[in-house]
């Protein structure tokens, strides 16, 4: 994947360089699994500790997204703080687990598409569709005690250094399981591609350190998403100052966040349509008349291109009932030195939703509950 251009000081850029050197040797997955956390006790922390004053003090950056929302996507910017921890945790990973990155899902085909033809035609009377379709889908609430269950079945490719050599690899289709608590506070995840144990790996909450952050937009609960305004223009402002500073452009990040709650949560039946408006807002979003999801459904796309990493995010919906099947990201445009290794054409991530339900328990899946 691609990283963001870094805004630290040059105090920070010896550490920020060791953390893209020792990111790209891990799978997107378990790179993932360890910043975020990190992340999290770092907000935790900023949230409790008294600010240091200082003559011009920048913008606070926002905090990092779930990493149990396994996205591909450039690496957030870090301050410098917290870059220098978290290069150190990266590196104690790769120098103490090698064989991680080939450990799990087995490596598999380098995943390729034909390009389909994106417009800017169509765009609001599409999500507007979209947006009526999701108000009028059964949406049941989750009350206390009871957790969101999302099953998928998910893919990548990525780049892998061994030895100082870098290649294409990939993780093969696979099964992911996602429980979470209304409040956020329990959960449990089931993926290969992250952790390869069987039953999986606990989400559950105090953290390693003691920490139980508060959920916020970047890592919500259901009960955080229950309390966030479905006015499209409220929602956007909220986004954009949220997550001012993350990614590689504000309106790209915006466009991400709002895909982060589509694929891996379960938001409220007003919140869900309302989000679908909003995106209708952020410039650059365009459709895409073909395109197909983890398991081959094929369906209709509104998407956006990220100018600095040349990579189209895409949501993917069925053409006749407007059913959010999945989403995918592929390479459009070609790159230069050890990126150029991701052809255009190239899907680095997709998914497909299989199951989205409330049940009662952890481990628990729909069938169970019936």
């Amino acid at each position: 994947m691609n990283a963001n251009t870094s805004r630290q000081s040059p105090a920070g850029e010896e550490d920020s360089t060791l953390l893209s050197r020792t990111a790209r040797d891990l799978p997107p997955g378990r790179h993932q699994f360890h910043k975020e956390r990190l992340m999290a006790q770092i907000h935790q922390e900023q949230r409790t500790t008294a600010p240091v004053p200082a003559p011009a003090p920048a913008p606070a950056p926002a905090p990092a997204r779930a990493w149990w929302l396994r996205l591909p996507r450039p690496a957030v910017t870090l301050p410098v703080t917290a870059a220098v921890v978290a290069a150190s945790v990266v590196a104690a990973v790769v120098t103490s687990g090698g064989d991680d990155r080939d450990r799990g899902v087995a490596t598999g085909p380098v995943l390729t598409t034909p390009i389909g033809a994106a417009s800017t035609k169509g765009v609001p009377q599409l999500l507007d569709r979209i947006s009526l379709a999701a108000a009028d889908a059964s949406h049941p609430e989750v009350g206390p005690g009871q957790f969101v269950y999302v099953e998928s079945r998910t893919a990548s490719t990525f780049l892998k250094t061994v030895d100082d050599k870098t290649t294409l690899a990939g993780h093969a289709l696979h099964r992911r399981q996602v429980w979470r608590s209304a409040d956020g506070t329990k959960g449990w995840l089931i993926d290969p591609a992250v952790n390869d144990r069987p039953e999986g790996e606990t989400l559950s909450l105090p953290d390693e350190r003691g920490n139980t952050p508060e959920a916020y937009l970047n890592s919500p609960s259901y009960d955080y998403l229950s309390r966030l305004t479905t006015d499209p223009d409220a929602l956007l402002t909220k986004i954009y100052k949220e997550t001012e500073g993350h990614g590689n452009s504000p309106d790209q990040e915006a466009f991400t966040t709002i895909g982060d709650l589509l694929g891996e949560s379960y938001p409220p039946a007003e919140l869900y349509s309302a989000l679908f408006r909003t995106a209708a807002r952020i410039p650059g979003v365009v459709v895409v008349q073909d395109a197909v999801d983890a398991v081959g459904r094929s369906g209709v796309a509104v998407a956006r291109l990220d100018e600095t990493s040349g990579q189209r995010e895409e949501w993917i919906f069925d053409r006749k009932t407007y059913v959010f099947l999945g989403e995918r990201t592929v390479q459009v445009e070609k790159r230069s030195g050890e990126e150029a290794l991701i052809k255009p054409g190239t899907v680095t991530f997709t998914s497909a939703v299989i199951e989205r339900a409330v049940v009662d328990a952890i481990k628990e899946t729909p069938r169970q509950s019936r």
